[in-house]
């Protein structure tokens, strides 16, 4: 059993669980930057854990804590088991996706869908906090096709809250489930940051957390004038070294950061267990494509990463002579 960094404390800033993006590779890579922020699985559905490969789907480094579980399904009895495997793995809390769009987890019933059903999410709840000793907490949007106002999302939260959940991380769009896209859902509804300001308004005994559409840590500052925690999506991936002063912003951790090429040297023994253990490099330097974003040569970080990862390079001369052409393209 690993050791739960987490307590009671507010998690003042996160990044998103991302499918595709937040697997434990990028957890990996990600806290070689900033070792405080909260992190996220990808979203995995309660009868995956129950019936897929566990071991492959739940493993991760204790290096990568604090990490939340965030599970996907709509069967409390499900996603209680599946709640209390995430714990005996070691994970530092438990979430539940209210906020996914995609027509597949609506057929599921589960993801957004299920903030039409509050005394479902309630029974999911209440049934995982009974199982675990972990914090157990939802992520959702502020509303969906039909349940789009302030009121709606108000007797949302206050019904939830009654089974014991403590903490909303609220994403500041409304989820448009007939219509759009998933990556649609993710730009065209407005952010109604407000609304979210006025939850905590509303609830100040509750943690709430906002989301949707923030890019730098000065806006998480802003916001923190008003809510208890900030959620970083896209733009942490984009950009993962936008976090290498997130510590000293929010946890009072004065350590100097690592520098790009320090988290490329950093990386060399991870990836050579990784190939070890016959995965290839591109499955974690897909990753690090951001690494160099908006920097001068960026764009060269990118093309000779990609140009040679599926190569499956030895790690070691592949990160150093990546530092090296770095350090050459600077000085011209």
């Amino acid at each position: 059993m690993k050791t739960n960094p987490l307590s009671r404390n507010v998690p003042i800033i996160s990044i998103a669980p991302m499918m595709e993006w937040t697997d434990r590779h990028f957890r990996y890579f990600i806290r070689l930057i900033t070792k405080h922020t909260l992190l996220y699985t990808e979203m995995i559905t309660a009868k995956a854990i129950l019936y897929g490969d566990t071991k492959k789907l739940l493993e991760f480094s204790e290096f990568e804590l604090p990490v939340s579980l965030q599970l996907g399904g709509d069967n409390p009895i499900q996603l209680a088991q599946a709640a209390k495997i995430g714990e005996e793995f070691g994970y530092s809390e438990i979430n539940l996706n209210l906020g996914c769009p995609s027509a597949k987890v609506k057929e599921g019933r589960f993801g957004a869908c299920l903030m039409a059903h509050p005394e479902l999410v309630a029974e999911c709840i209440s049934k995982m906090k009974a199982t675990v000793n972990l914090p157990v907490t939802v992520k959702h949007r502020i509303g969906i096709d039909g349940l789009e106002s302030y009121e709606h999302l108000w007797k949302f939260v206050n019904f939830v809250s009654q089974s014991g959940c403590e903490r909303f991380i609220v994403h500041a769009r409304v989820a448009i489930l007939e219509g759009l896209s998933p990556e649609e859902n993710r730009k065209i509804p407005p952010l109604r940051y407000k609304d979210v300001y006025k939850l905590k308004e509303d609830f100040p005994y509750l943690i709430i957390e906002i989301n949707g559409g923030i890019k730098t840590l000065e806006e998480a500052q802003e916001h923190l004038l008003s809510v208890d925690g900030v959620m970083i999506g896209r733009a942490a991936y984009e950009n993962p070294y936008l976090f290498a002063k997130a510590d000293e912003i929010f946890f009072n951790d004065i350590k100097t950061s690592l520098s790009r090429e320090e988290v490329l040297e950093a990386m060399i023994p991870y990836l050579e267990n990784h190939q070890k253990n016959g995965g290839k490099l591109h499955h974690v330097m897909r990753h690090i494509l951001g690494l160099y974003f908006a920097k001068p040569n960026g764009k060269k970080f990118r093309r000779l990463v990609t140009e040679n990862m599926y190569k499956n390079p030895n790690p070691k001369e592949f990160i150093l002579r990546l530092i090296q052409r770095m350090k050459e393209f600077q000085l011209k």
